[in-house]
């Protein structure tokens, strides 16, 4: 059985997108702990980079973030920073 290479095969370029100067940011604060929650909640708030209480962060509100924010609105608060 012989292999038939088929030559129509192109390699897709994707291009990257340059971060926006217009981008909204949020600033999160952790206001109720994370112990004796569920171990996806507990690894959203880390990927959030929220270990301790109060702490706060600011970042860019990509769809990504404003999901993982809203898997763990009962434990933060979120302002939007100008």
């Amino acid at each position: 059985m012989k292999k038939i290479k088929n030559s129509s095969t192109d390699t897709k370029r994707i291009k990257k997108k340059s971060p926006s100067t217009n981008s909204k940011k949020v600033k999160i604060t952790l206001v109720r702990s994370g112990i004796d929650r569920p171990e996806r909640q507990k690894l959203t708030l880390q990927a959030l980079g929220l270990n301790k209480l109060k702490a706060s962060k600011e970042v860019e509100a990509t769809p990504q973030i404003l999901g993982m924010i809203r898997k763990v609105t009962h434990l933060v608060e979120v302002e939007d920073v100008v």
